[in-house]
């Protein structure tokens, strides 16, 4: 796969690589932590292999969310289309990678957006989410679900305001506010985070740096299972404590309103083919939902208004 095209992200490595960046981290200030642990994600509402690992931050946020707190920065995968070269030097040559890297992930991305309504950049959704962040962190983090359900599932161009906006409502942000602070403040919140970016020496996507209270770190780089994300929770911080959750499958749609088929395996622990079953079980009860797209469903709750 070539490198210099961040839209190629890497099954292999599970990396969604930045073209010129460097691989040394500089010494930056963190934000104190209140949590025992601070994890600071570096991440893309285009990023594929952030959303193959859903799953995973899913889990860990129910089995150690009360052992950190998360702090999303936009790492600016795709700014334009001027720097693209060798295997993909436009948006149609991304529709085949990302059938491709769904089946490697087991998520379901739809290709054809890229045929049908590309995105010229990947600026306008990040901008975006730290928009919604200036109204509520819960309700921003929805935001960003929504955006990549949209984008992955349906195919539709979150590039687009008209898009941003429809995204915004179904969650209940103001768009009328989420407008005005994308066009100022939203900005240069932005802007922050890829200098930030930078200065870790992030390189692609996803990156977390697990912070402890001193300001040591341990980082994940890229997709990686379940283990290795609680496996760095405990070596930064050893005395976490593991919640051990309620695997009901209504207990988990209320917790996660929309949930893919691996999401809810991982979640339920148990294996792929099992959840398939309980989730169509479930949809013929009239308990789910069933949303399809072309390389997989997405179940939610009935008349769900987000």
């Amino acid at each position: 796969m070539n490198s210099n095209n961040p839209l190629l992200c890497d099954p292999q490595t599970g990396v969604c690589e930045l073209p010129g960046t460097a691989s040394e981290t500089d010494s930056v200030n963190v934000t104190p932590v209140k949590k025992p642990i601070k994890i600071i994600y570096f991440t893309d509402p285009i990023c594929s292999s952030c959303w193959g690992i859903e799953p995973q931050l899913r889990k860990l946020k129910l089995e150690y969310g009360n052992n950190y707190e998360i702090e999303y920065r936009m790492g600016g995968l795709l700014p334009d289309w001027s720097y693209n070269s060798g295997g993909i030097s436009k948006p149609s040559d991304v529709a085949h990678h990302w059938d491709e890297v769904s089946a490697y992930y087991d998520m379901p991305i739809d290709g054809d957006v890229w045929l049908e309504d590309p995105l010229n950049s990947s600026y306008p959704p990040s901008i975006a989410f730290k928009a919604a962040e200036l109204q509520s962190k819960e309700k921003a983090l929805l935001f960003m679900r929504k955006m990549r359900e949209m984008v992955f599932l349906e195919k539709k161009n979150i590039a687009k305001w008209e898009v941003i906006s429809e995204a915004a409502k179904k969650i209940g942000l103001d768009v009328t506010k989420l407008k005005n602070d994308f066009d100022g403040h939203a900005q240069d919140l932005f802007k922050a985070d890829l200098e930030l970016a930078r200065k870790m020496g992030v390189r692609g996507f996803p990156t977390m740096f697990f912070v402890d209270s001193n300001e040591q770190r341990q980082i994940v780089y890229g997709f990686k299972p379940y283990q290795e994300f609680e496996n760095t929770l405990l070596k930064t911080y050893a005395g976490a404590i593991k919640n051990s959750y309620d695997k009901n499958w209504q207990s988990i749609f209320n917790k996660y309103n929309t949930l893919t088929t691996r999401e809810f395996a991982e979640l339920s622990n148990i294996k792929k083919e099992e959840a398939e079953g309980v989730l169509i079980g479930l949809v013929k009860e009239g308990k789910l939902q069933k949303q399809n797209s072309k390389n997989g469903p997405l179940w939610l709750l009935p008349k769900l208004i987000y």
